[in-house]
C-alpha cells in the first residue's frame, strides 16, 4: 500500500471512529450521568454503582445529554430480601408539562413473591399507559438488562433484549405519538409505599434497611440532541435523510420481527398481571390505541 494510500485510509478510519463515538458512548458512569439528588447515597466499587435507600432518603441520577431516537441500557441487580414498599425506577424523559416519557418501575416485594415491572408512556404529559408483570427470573441474583428503544415508528422495552412491550406509532389513526422531545435518561430509588406493593397494603420494613440496587454497564447509543435546538430541528437533525443513514432508522426496525412478536406474546401470555387496556373500571371506554394494537390480542 502507497503512503498516500496509508494517510487516506487512516483518515477514514479516524473519520469513523469519530462518526460512532457521537453515537454511541461507552459504559463508564461519570461520562454518561451526574449524581441529581441525595449524593451521600452513591456507593462506587469499582465498576459497579450503588444506589442506597434509607429513612433519611432515596437517590437518583440523570444523563448529562439529552437524546432523540436510538437505545439505552443499563444493567441492574435489584434490591435483594424483603423489598416492600421500594421503586427502583429507570427511564426517560423530557420536560414541562407536555412531556414525553418512558417508565421502567421496578417495585418491591415481599421476601419469597415475584419481583413486578411496571411500564408506562407519556405522551404530551398523558400518562395512565400502565402494564404490569412478573419477571419470569429472579433479578436480585443477577444482573439482567433493561433496554428503551426509540425511533419514529415505536417505542419498545426490553428484558435482556426480549420485548416486553412495544408503544407503536399510530398518527394515522389521530393518537398522538412522542417524536419530538429530546429525553434525558434518569434512573432512581425511593419508597412508595402508599401504593407499590399489593396496592400499598405492604409497607416498607425500615428493619431491612438499607436497601441497595447494583448498577454496571451503561449504554447509550442515541442521537444527542443540543439543548438549545428546538425539537422540530432534533428531530430532522436525528432522523435518516439521503445524505445521512442512522441505525435506527433501518427498515427492519419499524415493527417486531417475527421472532421478537412471538417472545411478546410469551411475555403477555405467561407473565403479565396487568394491562391498562383491559381496565374498564378505569377506562369505562377502551384507549383508542388499545383498540388498533396489534399485539393486544393473543
Amino acid at each position: 500500500m502507497s503512503s498516500k494510500m496509508c494517510v487516506f485510509y487512516g483518515l477514514f478510519v479516524c473519520l469513523m471512529l469519530v462518526f460512532c463515538v457521537s453515537m454511541s458512548t461507552s459504559s463508564r458512569f461519570d461520562e454518561l450521568f451526574q449524581p441529581s439528588w441525595a449524593f451521600d447515597h452513591f456507593v462506587h466499587e469499582g465498576d459497579l454503582l450503588k444506589l442506597k435507600l434509607d429513612n433519611s432518603s432515596g437517590a437518583g441520577f440523570g444523563s448529562k445529554n439529552k437524546y432523540m431516537f436510538g437505545k439505552v441500557s443499563i444493567q441492574l441487580k435489584l434490591v435483594e430480601g424483603d423489598s416492600a414498599g421500594t421503586v427502583t425506577a429507570f427511564y426517560m424523559s423530557s420536560e414541562g408539562t407536555k412531556h414525553n416519557e418512558f417508565d421502567f418501575e421496578f417495585l418491591g416485594n415481599s421476601t419469597g413473591e415475584p419481583y413486578s415491572v411496571q411500564t408506562n408512556v407519556y405522551v404530551n404529559g398523558v400518562g395512565n399507559r400502565e402494564q404490569r408483570l412478573n419477571l419470569w427470573f429472579d433479578p436480585t441474583k443477577d444482573f439482567h438488562s433493561y433496554s428503551i428503544f426509540w425511533n419514529q415508528r415505536q417505542v419498545v422495552f426490553l428484558v435482556d433484549e426480549t420485548p416486553i412491550r412495544v408503544h407503536t406509532n399510530m398518527e394515522h389513526r389521530g393518537i398522538p405519538y412522542p417524536k419530538d422531545q429530546a429525553m434525558g435518561v434518569y434512573s432512581s430509588i425511593w419508597n412508595a409505599d402508599d401504593w407499590a406493593t399489593q396496592g400499598g397494603r405492604v409497607k416498607t420494613d425500615w428493619s431491612h434497611a438499607p436497601f441497595l440496587v447494583t448498577y454496571k454497564s451503561f449504554e447509550i447509543n442515541a442521537c444527542e440532541c443540543p439543548v438549545s435546538v428546538a425539537g422540530m430541528d432534533n428531530r430532522k437533525r436525528c432522523s435518516s435523510s439521503e445524505d445521512k443513514k442512522y441505525w435506527w432508522d433501518e427498515p427492519k426496525l419499524s415493527e417486531l420481527n417475527l421472532h421478537q412478536s412471538h417472545q411478546l406474546m410469551w411475555v403477555r401470555a405467561k407473565h403479565m398481571v396487568y394491562d391498562y387496556c383491559n381496565d374498564a373500571s378505569r377506562f369505562p371506554v377502551t384507549p383508542l390505541e388499545c383498540l388498533h394494537h396489534r399485539h393486544r390480542l393473543l
